[in-house]
């Protein structure tokens, strides 16, 4: 992982940039960590905003933390209620 104060990266964006798309780049401040740099190129701009998103987040966490139906269960409930619906 490279480290790049924020002053170096003002002169180094283009390499620190680059760097970013094979690993992270941690970014300094008066000696102590202040932001990562992480590469994005080549994935979709949908993807990039909701990654990056911390609503989205929550809600995948909430959502995680919910019962969950076993698979085989929910085709059984569907196909009843396909078979229901004729």
């Amino acid at each position: 992982m490279k480290t790049v104060s924020a002053r170096g990266l003002q002169k180094k964006i283009k390499e620190c940039v680059d760097k970013a798309q094979e690993d992270r780049v941690v970014i300094t401040r008066h000696g102590r960590p202040a932001a990562v740099l992480i590469g994005v190129e080549g994935q979709d701009w949908e993807d990039v905003v909701l990654g990056a998103s911390p609503e989205f987040w929550r809600l995948i966490r909430s959502r995680r933390r919910e019962r969950t139906v076993p698979l085989d269960q929910m085709k059984r409930r569907l196909a009843a209620r396909r078979k229901a619906a004729r």
